[in-house]
């Protein structure tokens, strides 16, 4: 015997009706990884953010500690050139005692005359 057609009808009703419900479950797998793969990512990303930040904080330490160094390293070369400035002030008085002699006579009454008028009111 024939299916009828509305038995034809049913079954094929019926087998939308399947496809319907894998559909769902399928949707809802699709979901749940996606949810599941964005979890992880966000994540991934988290875990990244934390190590570039540690580096960052590791990468700071260090420029403050060679901070430190290059400050000694500027000290260091200005102290340098204030010895050979003391140097080329010695030589220059013992080449030319008399004019040394001068000079500081003269600066140090310029500086008793300042330091006087100034105190007077």
């Amino acid at each position: 015997m024939t299916p009828t057609n509305t038995e034809n009808m049913k079954e094929h009703l019926g087998e939308a009706g399947a496809h319907l419900k894998s559909a769902a479950v399928a949707a809802g797998d699709a979901v749940k990884g996606a949810a599941g793969a964005a979890g992880d990512e966000l994540r991934l990303g988290r875990a990244n953010l934390k190590a570039e930040l540690s580096d960052s904080a590791l990468e700071g330490l260090a420029a403050a500690e060679l901070g430190g160094a290059a400050a000694k390293e500027q000290v260091d070369a200005l102290m340098d050139k204030g010895k050979d400035l003391i140097d080329s002030a010695a030589e220059l008085i013992r080449e030319r005692p008399l004019a040394s002699f001068g000079i500081a006579f003269a600066a140090g009454w310029m500086i008793a005359k300042l330091g006087r008028s100034s105190s007077n009111p």
